[in-house]
């Protein structure tokens, strides 16, 4: 199943039983035990392709409308780690946040497709006496939302910015910016996460003086057809191409070993339209997002335009964040800091290009993240310095976006991640 924490994810893979695979762990869901002997150059053949909601979540399993909504924060002010709340699909309402588990700096959040189990990195420069950020696995309760730890692991380099899932489930990418790296740490049968199967150190530096002396990779994900493993990093104004292994979790340097942006943009997060026939990364340095044809059998990007996140008349200092493309791949949403607002966009459907639709303000200050709901209704915005999550209503017709009236107060929100209540 396509990656459902990663954000990116727009398609539910449903695979066939295939005679004689080995089954990996007594009582676990089939796309679990037979996704890794069954993807590779035939994958395409054997899939039957659904859309699927942002984040992963399939609409059709949030059942009683509801939506449970976990944050990540930064826990040097007041926050004591990952937050939950329930989201009301009818009228937009966000339920009161409450501490779901202790954690040090639970920056980014991952949750599994098909187990009860969460996922974080710890943004810390120490951890377990290394120089290592963390990553923690949790075990979500079902009836309550609330998080029990499993175990965790180092991250293999500092600050520990963002996590990801393989479409088996069986494997994380973290992606360390401090360190300029990235890792794959398996996931075993009980959700316990294992010593890292693989580890890519980045070299090099770009143009911006302050901000690229070093790389830094900033986020990490796998392709539609898991056999492509992205390291976004804003150091080096790359897309760093890695084939992956989606049986001993490997990374191999793919040829085309990446692909450029702009010098200086400085790229940071990325997403997949649903049809996977193309990509946007968004550039934080410069406030714009790079929109690519992807081609699936050589992992290889070529660009097809660059377009700002921000109003023509717009004079301030700005960075941006998050991207993500909604359900129905017919609108793209990028966050700005500084002008506090989430850009809009409208995708071709036949050529992948953008078309700048709106600037919503976020009713807050610096929109670190978001999220989309599974059934594409809501937009919940992370404003990380006014402490506040802002829920805006989607127009299916034009994705333009409007204030509900709703919000909630978390302590420096830096990730949205949600989950349908089935029971």
């Amino acid at each position: 199943m396509f990656d459902r924490p990663s954000k990116n994810g727009s398609w539910v893979y449903f695979f066939q039983r295939v005679p004689g695979v080995q089954r990996r762990g007594q009582g676990l869901p089939m796309v679990w035990r037979s996704a890794p002997r069954i993807m590779g150059p035939v994958l395409v053949g054997m899939l039957l392709l659904v859309p699927l909601a942002v984040n992963g979540q399939d609409a059709a399993t949030a059942t009683d409308g509801r939506v449970r909504v976990y944050f990540g924060t930064y826990t040097r002010g007041d926050s004591e780690g990952i937050y939950v709340s329930v989201l009301d699909l009818a009228s937009g309402e966000l339920s009161p946040p409450v501490l779901a588990a202790r954690a040090v700096n639970p920056a980014f959040l991952a949750i599994h497709s098909q187990q009860p189990w969460l996922y974080s990195v710890g943004e810390v420069g120490d951890f377990a006496g290394r120089r290592s950020g963390a990553v923690y696995a949790f075990r979500m309760d079902p009836q309550t939302g609330l998080l029990t730890r499993i175990n965790e692991q180092p991250s293999g380099g500092t600050g520990a910015c963002h996590i990801s899932l393989d479409h088996t489930g069986r494997f994380a990418l973290v992606a360390n910016y401090g360190g300029g790296n990235a890792s794959v740490l398996p996931i075993e049968a009980d959700g316990r996460l294992g010593e890292a199967t693989a580890f890519v150190q980045h070299e090099g530096s770009s143009v911006d003086p302050r901000r690229q002396t070093a790389p830094h990779a900033h986020a990490a994900y796998v392709d539609p057809g898991n056999r492509f493993a992205l390291v976004v990093d804003l150091g080096l104004d790359r897309v760093m191409i890695y084939r992956f292994d989606a049986q001993h979790g490997t990374l191999v340097p793919n040829d085309p070993a990446w692909v450029s942006v702009n010098p200086g943009a400085g790229p940071r997060h990325f997403a997949f339209h649903p049809q996977g026939r193309f990509a946007y990364v968004i550039n934080e340095l410069q406030s714009n997002v790079t929109a690519f044809a992807y081609d699936a059998s050589r992992g290889s990007f070529e660009e097809l335009q660059t377009i700002s996140t921000l109003p023509a008349d717009f004079q301030g200092d700005n960075t941006t964040a998050e991207i993500l493309v909604h359900p129905t791949g017919r609108f793209l949403y990028g966050s700005n800091r500084g002008h506090d607002s989430i850009a809009v966009f409208a995708i071709d459907p036949k050529h992948g290009r953008l078309q700048a639709v709106q600037h919503q303000a976020t009713g807050g200050q610096t929109p670190r993240n978001f999220g989309i709901d599974p059934t594409g209704q809501f937009l919940l915005a992370a404003n990380q310095a006014s402490d506040s999550v802002v829920v805006f209503r989607i127009d299916a017709s034009t994705g333009q976006l409007k204030a509900t009236g709703q919000q909630i107060q978390v302590p420096t929100p830096v990730c949205v991640r949600m989950v349908p209540i089935t029971d």
